[in-house]
Parts: structure tokens; sequence; C-alpha cells
């Protein structure tokens, strides 16, 4: 998801999808502990995702 589409979003929808995200992350980080996931850049995209919504939302 690119800055300007968080931009564009609501503040209650950019709060909707950081508990999505964070639910996600927990989900990734499971099935890398388990058995090792395909692409474990995913983590680090999740994670920086998630801080990009967390600053939109503060700035909000």
């Amino acid at each position: 998801m690119k800055n300007t589409e968080i931009q564009a979003l609501a503040a209650n929808e950019i709060a909707e999808r950081i508990v999505a995200e964070q639910g996600n992350l927990t989900k990734l980080k499971f099935a890398h502990t388990i058995s090792p996931i395909e692409n474990p850049n995913r983590i680090r995209e999740t994670k920086r995702l998630i801080a990009r919504l967390k600053t939109a939302l503060a700035a909000k």
C-alpha cells in the first residue's frame, strides 16, 4: 500500500487497517516459527506498513 493510498483513507479506516495488518503480522510470525515461510521479507514489509499507517493516523 502506497503512502498516497494511505493518506486518502479516513481516520477510522486507517485504524481498522492497522488492526487487520497486526493480525496478519501475528499469523505470519506464527507461520514462520512453525516452518519457514517462502518470503520472510513479508514480515518486514508488514511491520513497515503498520508503522506507516500509525504515522498517518497520528498526523490526522
